[in-house]
């Protein structure tokens, strides 16, 4: 039987961001592993925006009809086979949806310890970005101190981890940014050059900074015509890997390059995988990154936080795209 009532931001039918609604519903209550959280914050992200338009549903373990992808707040019950994670724990993961809420129900092998250095939105804004950007550089594409990683769409959520992430490992950063603000910022960051996006001549001076050899690795969080550029400045044995479609689902391939190169182009997503795979990510970024936070060597970008009855709000500075790094919802 389940308790209530919560409130929860309802996407009430598709559309723009007007349609999204604050609605009280049924507490959760967990399952046998899992935790439920009072949540504090929660992050947004473009999968949220798609949601919300009818384009990406959510998967079968998830709220049709809540977005939120990652959170961070207080643990406030247990299942009974949960351990290493107690009431009043500060913690902060991932969800496949559900976020916008005042409490979540997930499992307890998803949450992270939020550090203590970390205000909540700081620590909302970890989850989903910081490890995909892990999964992409680390898993996929096998990363590696002194290879050279080109970051396209380095002032996002993702791509703002994506550089820390690299810089942290001992690689040679390059970002791509549409923005002549933003691009300093990614070098602030720890990219050592940052190019623009929409000049004809990035790709020659990528090749430039590499004193023609080109780059190991492409994390891409625009997709579409993008690949063009990430073909053309890939080295011998270089490795694409396309995380987000923002610039297009569809691209002309030249098979050749990837012939010449001995190049590979692979893809990822987390929302869609099995629980144990994200469990198993989760563990190896906390085991291997978590302490960089503490330390300040590692740092969630925060764009702006906005109270969640303002999520409408938030939800088209989002669209409009004039961020950098994470817009938060603040949630009490």
């Amino acid at each position: 039987m389940l308790r209530g009532p919560m409130r929860a931001v309802v996407i009430a039918r598709p559309g723009g961001p007007e349609v999204l609604e604050i609605r009280e519903l049924p507490d959760p209550i967990p399952g046998i592993d899992d935790v439920v959280v009072a949540v504090r914050a929660a992050a947004l992200n473009r999968a949220d925006v798609l949601q919300r338009l009818g384009r990406y549903p959510a998967p079968r373990d998830a709220p049709p009809d809540i977005p939120g992808l990652e959170f961070a707040g207080v643990v406030e019950s247990c299942g009974p086979r949960v351990r290493g994670i107690g009431v009043g724990d500060r913690v902060m993961g991932l969800l496949g949806g559900g976020g916008y809420a005042e409490k979540v129900r997930v499992p307890a092998a998803l949450c992270l310890p939020v550090p203590p250095a970390l205000d909540w939105a700081e620590a909302a804004a970890i989850p989903e970005a910081f490890l995909t950007a892990f999964d992409a550089l680390f898993e996929r594409a096998a990363a590696k101190a002194g290879e050279t990683v080109l970051v396209h769409a380095a002032s996002s959520g993702v791509g703002t981890a994506a550089v820390q992430l690299a810089a942290v490992a001992g690689l040679h950063v390059l970002g791509t940014s549409r923005s002549a603000e933003k691009r300093p910022r990614v070098v602030a960051l720890g990219a050592h050059e940052c190019f623009d996006a929409q000049d004809p001549a990035t790709e020659e001076s990528i090749r430039r900074s590499t004193a023609g050899r080109g780059v190991d690795v492409v994390i891409d969080l625009v997709g579409g015509a993008t690949l063009a550029t990430s073909l053309a400045v890939i080295a011998e044995l270089g490795r694409i890997v396309v995380v987000g479609l923002l610039g297009g689902r569809r691209a002309e391939l030249d098979l050749s390059i990837l012939l010449q190169r001995r190049a590979a182009i692979v893809g990822t997503i987390l929302r869609s995988r099995p629980e144990d795979q994200r469990v198993a990510l989760t563990r190896e970024f906390g085991r291997r990154m978590l302490p960089q936070f503490a330390s300040g060597r590692l740092r969630a970008i925060v764009d702006r936080v906005l109270p969640w009855e303002r999520v409408a709000e938030a939800h088209a500075e989002l669209e409009r795209g004039a961020h950098f790094g994470k817009i938060v919802l603040a949630v009490r």
